[in-house]
């Protein structure tokens, strides 16, 4: 590892932690509460060291970013004295096995997509669903897919450049608050998702390139990038306004596909009968006939 990306991985491990210490209050951690003017948010690093069973020292040394070496009891016991969730758990082991020197060549997200994939892909007609990477690169969608996220598509961000990118959109293009009627938790959600990558392949060029990106373009992004805050993307629900169907409450899962590492499948499935089941038909035929997709000044019944 270059000493560049020692120094880097030292800074996240430091920021990790101190940040998971400092939301966390003696009283929520079950210690006594002495008289007197604390000095700092949250727990003190000796609480710390007392309750996950290790000296002080070495809880020192472990925020300073060595985590190089640290055993899984070690380990366990920090998650267990900074209450870890389990996307935090994993994210302090990743960035534990970053730490510590390894022969194993890192996985990066990819973006070719099999041609099994694509006809599965195809084979869903009736439900949105694209593929994309860790980095939220769209590499592969179906045709409704295609028409649910067209204003992430017709972006003028990538009218010069590529791949289509959801979270650069998100937080580069204005209309992504048009398009996603839950802004703020999509955000939130989305820099979680990147902050878990990053432990996951710390040596993903592209990844990184990305973060810096989004970090200096956007306060936005900035922000939340700075409260190291870490979550799994598996299933939820997404609040979405299509120019030409509305508003829709959709029910996605997310799908880590085995034999193509850092590709995911994401899928939207309505429930029968329900008011999206029938505004997903009707994008569907108007996917169908081949025509574009309207903007939202352009919607049918606007005048």
């Amino acid at each position: 590892m270059a000493d560049s990306d020692r120094k880097d991985l030292a800074g996240e491990v430091r920021e990790f932690l101190s940040t998971r210490r400092a939301r966390i209050t003696p009283e929520q951690a079950g210690l006594p509460v002495y008289g007197g003017q604390r000095r700092v948010a949250g727990l003190r690093r000796e609480e710390v060291a007392l309750l996950a069973g290790m000296s002080v020292d070495y809880c020192v040394r472990l925020e300073r970013g060595n985590l190089g070496g640290a055993s899984d009891s070690v380990l366990e016991g920090l998650a267990r004295a900074l209450q870890l969730d389990e996307a935090e758990r994993t994210h302090l082991y990743d960035l534990a096995r970053a730490a510590t020197p390894s022969d194993r060549r890192p996985t990066v997200a990819g973006s070719r997509v099999r041609p099994t994939i694509l006809r599965l892909l195809d084979s869903m007609t009736d439900v949105p669903a694209y593929v994309r990477n860790a980095r939220f690169d769209i590499v592969a969608t179906n045709l409704l897919g295609r028409a649910l996220y067209a204003p992430v598509f017709d972006s003028q961000l990538f009218a010069r450049r590529g791949p289509v990118n959801s979270v650069r959109f998100m937080f580069l293009d204005p209309a992504s608050r048009n398009f996603w009627t839950d802004w703020e938790k999509g955000a939130d959600d989305a820099v979680a998702f990147l902050r878990t990558e990053t432990g996951r392949a710390p040596h993903d060029k592209a990844l990184t390139d990305l973060i810096g990106e989004l970090t200096t373009r956007s306060v936005d992004f900035a922000r939340r990038w700075a409260r190291h805050d870490v979550k799994f993307h598996r299933s939820g629900v997404k609040h979405l306004h299509h120019p030409l169907v509305g508003d829709l409450a959709l029910p996605y899962e997310a799908m880590d596909l085995p034999s193509d590492p850092g590709l995911r499948l994401n899928f939207y499935t309505p429930e029968p009968d329900s008011r999206e089941r029938e505004a997903l038909g009707l994008l569907a035929g108007w996917a169908n006939t081949g025509t574009a997709v309207p903007s939202g000044s352009d919607r049918p019944g606007n005048d």
